[in-house]
Order: C-alpha cells, then sequence, then structure tokens
C-alpha cells in the first residue's frame, strides 16, 4: 500500500477528525459552558464540506394545512314561533331541508284571539270612515288613533304586513291567518302539524341560512399562537376537485381538546351557490403572515435541547459562535429573534464539527485570536479590536520533560512595562493519534502573579513528543494578550 497517496492522507485526516470529535471529553452547555472562537484554513473548509449563507430581513408568512368540519353559521339561524294560542290548520313547509323564502307562507292558524284583535281593527277602520267629515275638534284624530293602535297590536303578535293591507282592502276577517317564513334558508327541524294546538313557546321550525358557513380547524397546541383572527384561509373538499373556497378565520375557541390537543380555529366562507354542506371533512390551509422577521436556514442552526447556537463568519477563516434565541420555523427557515443581525455570514452546514472543534478550543485554552484589522464582518463592520500585549515565557526544566513542568511567563504591555493582576491561564493540548491508540490530551492551569509581570504555575504532562501551548491574559474580563506556539517535552509517548 502506498502510504503517501492522496487516498490514504484523505482517510487519515477523516479518521483523526472523527475520532478527536468523539473520544474528547464533551464541554455540556450550561451556565459554566464555553464555546471558543475557531480558526479553519481552506483546507480543512473544503475537506468538512463547510458552507455559508446570509442572515436576511424580509417579510415572512407561514402555511398551516390541516382538516376541519363544516357546520352552519349559528348567526344565521332562527325559529318559527306565534305570539298567539291557536290550531294549526294547513302546512305548505311540510318537509326537512325544504329552502323557503323570507315572506313565503309556511303555514295557517285559527286563532280566536286574532280573529278578536282583527275584528277590532276592522271596526276602527269603520269608525274612522264615518267620523271623517265630522266639524268636532279631535274626533277625528281619535278615531285614526284607534286604527293605528289596533294595526299594531296585529304586527307586535306577527300578523304579516301583507294580512294587514289585504283586511284594510277587504274588510272581512279570515278564520285562518297564514304565517310567513321571517328569512330565507333551510328548514332543518321542523314540528308543524295540521291540527297541533300551539302556544306562544312552541317552537314549529328552525331555518337555517346556508350562505355563509363555518369551518372548525383543528390546531395543534403548538402552532395556534401563529393564528390570528382575519388570517386568509382557503379550503378543498372532495366533492369539488380542483375548486378552493376562500375565507377567513374567524375566531378562535380559547379551548384545547384534552384527547387531540388541539384547538378549533373558526374560519368563515361565503357559500352563494350551497356547495359547502354542514357534516362535510375540509381540507383547510391557514395562510399566516408574519410581517418583517430576521430568517436564517434551519441548518444554520445547531440546536442543543437548551442552547441555540449558530457560527459567524469574521472573515479570514475566523468563526465565532453566537447564542440566538429563536422564533417560529416557517418551511425550512427559523424566525432569529435575538443574537444575529440582517446581512451576517453563518455557517449554515458542518455545524456539528465546527461546534465539536470550538468546544475543544474552549477546553485547550487553543484560541488565536485574528490579529487587529482582520475580519470585516458581512455587514461591513470592522470586527471588534482586542487589545494586545506581549507574551514570553521559559519553563523549568527547559526544554519541557514529560511529567512536573513549572512554566514562567512575562506579560508586558506595549511599551515595555510589566502587567500585574492579570488572570493567566496556560494550557498544553496533544491532538489524538488513532494510529497510535492515543486520545487527545490536554493538560491546563492558571499561572499565579509573582509581581513585576511574572506568573508562574505547575503543569504535569502526561507524555513526551510535540504539544500546542496556549497562553491566554486577560484583565478587567477583557483579553490583552493571547499566545500560541508548539512546543516539544522530552520522554516517552504516552501509550
Amino acid at each position: 500500500m502506498n502510504y503517501n497517496s492522496s487516498k490514504w492522507r484523505l482517510a487519515t485526516v477523516s479518521l483523526a477528525l472523527g475520532f478527536l470529535i468523539f473520544t474528547a471529553t464533551p464541554i455540556a452547555y450550561g451556565a459554566d459552558s464555553q464555546l471558543a472562537p475557531i480558526r479553519i484554513t481552506p483546507e480543512r473548509r473544503q475537506l468538512i464540506g463547510l458552507k455559508f449563507a446570509s442572515v436576511e430581513r424580509k417579510d415572512v408568512s407561514d402555511r398551516l394545512e390541516t382538516t376541519g368540519n363544516i357546520e352552519a353559521d349559528e348567526r344565521l339561524q332562527g325559529y318559527v314561533q306565534t305570539r298567539f294560542a291557536g290550531w294549526i290548520e294547513k302546512v305548505f313547509a311540510n318537509s326537512t331541508y325544504q329552502y323557503v323564502q323570507r315572506g313565503q307562507p309556511l303555514f295557517t292558524i285559527y286563532s280566536p284571539d286574532l280573529m278578536s284583535t282583527e275584528s277590532e281593527y276592522l271596526l276602527a277602520i269603520e269608525a274612522r270612515k264615518r267620523v271623517k267629515d265630522s266639524t268636532v275638534a279631535d274626533v277625528t284624530a281619535d278615531a285614526s288613533s284607534l286604527v293605528d293602535s289596533a294595526a299594531e297590536r296585529l304586527k307586535l303578535w306577527g300578523v304579516s304586513p301583507r294580512e294587514i293591507a289585504r283586511l284594510e282592502r277587504e274588510r272581512t276577517v279570515r278564520r285562518a291567518v297564514e304565517i310567513d317564513s321571517p328569512m330565507s334558508g333551510y328548514i332543518v327541524e321542523r314540528n308543524a302539524l295540521p291540527n297541533m294546538y300551539v302556544q306562544p313557546d312552541t317552537r314549529l321550525f328552525t331555518i337555517t341560512d346556508l350562505s355563509k358557513v363555518w369551518i372548525y380547524a383543528a390546531v395543534f397546541q403548538n402552532e395556534v399562537g401563529k393564528v390570528y383572527p382575519g388570517d386568509p384561509a382557503t379550503v378543498t373538499v372532495d366533492a369539488y376537485p380542483g375548486t378552493n373556497f376562500d375565507g377567513r378565520v374567524d375566531f378562535i375557541q380559547p379551548q384545547i381538546d384534552p384527547m387531540t390537543r388541539t384547538a378549533k380555529v373558526r374560519c368563515e366562507f361565503n357559500n352563494p351557490k350551497g356547495q359547502l354542506l354542514p357534516g362535510m371533512f375540509a381540507h383547510v390551509a391557514l395562510n399566516l403572515p408574519m410581517g418583517e422577521q430576521t430568517v436564517v436556514p434551519d441548518t444554520a442552526v445547531l440546536r442543543t435541547g437548551t442552547h441555540n447556537v449558530a457560527f459567524i463568519d469574521r472573515g479570514d477563516g475566523y468563526l465565532t459562535p453566537a447564542e440566538i434565541e429563536l422564533g417560529a420555523h416557517v418551511g425550512d427557515e427559523f424566525i432569529v429573534l435575538k443574537g444575529l443581525a440582517a446581512g451576517q455570514q453563518i455557517v449554515s452546514s458542518a455545524n456539528f464539527l465546527i461546534d465539536s472543534e470550538s468546544q475543544l478550543q474552549a477546553a485547550a485554552g487553543a484560541f488565536v485570536p485574528p490579529p487587529p484589522g482582520v475580519g470585516a464582518n458581512a455587514v461591513g463592520q470592522a470586527a471588534e479590536a482586542i487589545p494586545q500585549a506581549s507574551i514570553e515565557f521559559t519553563s523549568d526544566p527547559n526544554p519541557l520533560v514529560r511529567g512536573q513542568n513549572k512554566v514562567i511567563v512575562t506579560l508586558l504591555d506595549s511599551k515595555g512595562a510589566p502587567i500585574s493582576g492579570a488572570q493567566v491561564t496556560v494550557s498544553f493540548y496533544m491532538a489524538a493519534m488513532p494510529a497510535m491508540g492515543m486520545a487527545a490530551m490536554h493538560a491546563q492551569g492558571t499561572a499565579n502573579d509573582q509581581g513585576k509581570g511574572l506568573y508562574a504555575t505547575n503543569i504535569e504532562l502526561p507524555s513526551g513528543g510535540t504539544w500546542s501551548l496556549t497562553i491566554s491574559a486577560s484583565k478587567g474580563g477583557n483579553t490583552i494578550a493571547t499566545k500560541q506556539v508548539d512546543v516539544s517535552a522530552t520522554g516517552s509517548m504516552a501509550m
């Protein structure tokens, strides 16, 4: 086998990368968790298939597809009852689901009380006729008042204007009076029968107008927060394939069904042709405009269960982790509520690999910040400059050995003056070597301030060989200097 071949090198690098990711001790996300910025070389970027996407600000709308049942609009239902007692003689609307028009006769009824009132109305008309030429003051006005009062009683009892006009025209009282429909619609309940005695509390007909219908759509509780009254809705039914019916959300019931974990969302639809029938099963699509939002591809977000992380491209291969707050998942995008700005470039693939590397860098303290001026971000703003100081170090023994070592760090400012009171961390890191059965190793310590810019710590190296040494100094919560070099330790390799 040719161990110098490109295929062998690629396999070795891939195996090493996989071993590094899966054998390194994981850093749990939490209050004390850390993610470190990292730098990816162009070669490694190509190896892991790294891709980028832009954070966008745009109008967002979601589409929620569900099912529903068609029901009659309760606001367009009415009852037919009489306001007097009597006996029904003839019934014209004699079948359920018969369509009737407003003003259409439904039945005739004989009522002694009604006949008496009609007779009083005719007598008042005759009296007004006799005194219309009287010269006595107020006689004519009183007679007209009696006619108006009798006519008003007939109207209050529900006698139709057509019957009152007939009385005035024919001047005769009929035995049975026709009762007209108060509205147009379908008779969904019929109790009126010939020779039936009725009272004012007897419900004779229930009429429903189906020119508008309700559709109750079932929306799961985790999506009901996206729906608002007035949102557009579209419905299709199997009876009319290819036909869409347009309506809108009218009301959201404030109750979750404990069995299905859904809420009923009531949608209102015009039904001029009567094609949507109560009881039909319907396919409902709710179009949910969500306004202008900041969005990223869902592949750009690393979700850990408790945290959501995206990696921002700072230029020149430097990637910075950012914890973000997510809104709704719309299609193949997430709405970002906090943590990113429109125009930034973020990693959209291989996030798991980048996250693993970031945690390892944080554990080892191996991040080297970009030099000043490098990495203008995607929106054209310069990346924040990192304060610089100088770091020098030596060791006892020198060179380093496998076992105990004392690392001495000298920290000076840009003018060469010693810096005291800093927090200095010293980290050694050795990558995994799967071919030799070695996992990744690291050793870390915090150097104590010795005065005059000197800091020292004792660190035990578990193996000889080449180590990546990172020294990081911070003061007042800000990093003031970082140094990374490769150093060698004498002694045998750990097996």
